[in-house]
């Protein structure tokens, strides 16, 4: 039998294989709620799915590295990586050619299997550090 936390860590591990890594429209309306949340990011369902859209211009061999998960009620806790090569503009840096990790923690609140709120922690000082070095 299949617990309402290991279906959780599932949905969270499609999302980042089906949307992050490709940006499938589908996949990503069928995994976040009409009403999600993002506390700290682009407000709202429409606008994380721009951000990722632009992000994935900018990475689009981007691959997704989970380290580790771990679900209590409805929340899992994602320690993760990304992993790509920037060939397009990102935060005003024109494409370096830079192969990139950037460390994340994502908390995600899920109902029904859909994500319903976001909270996020990503080295983004470290990415541009990445970006800019010689």
């Amino acid at each position: 039998m299949t617990t309402l936390q290991e279906k959780n860590k599932a949905a969270i591990r499609r999302f980042n294989k089906d949307f992050v890594e490709t940006g499938d429209r589908v996949s990503y309306d069928e995994l976040v709620s009409e009403d999600f949340k993002n506390h700290g990011g682009p407000g709202g369902r429409e606008g994380g799915f721009q951000f990722f859209s632009a992000f994935r211009a900018a990475f689009p061999d981007v691959k997704v590295i989970i380290h580790d998960q771990f679900a209590d009620g409805d929340v899992v806790i994602t320690r993760k990586s990304y992993r790509g090569t920037q060939t397009g503009p990102w935060m005003d840096i024109p494409p370096t050619n830079k192969v990139v990790d950037i460390a994340v923690i994502d908390i995600i609140r899920l109902r029904d299997g859909k994500q319903t709120e976001h909270w996020a922690n990503a080295d983004l000082f470290g990415l541009l550090q990445q970006l800019k070095a010689p």
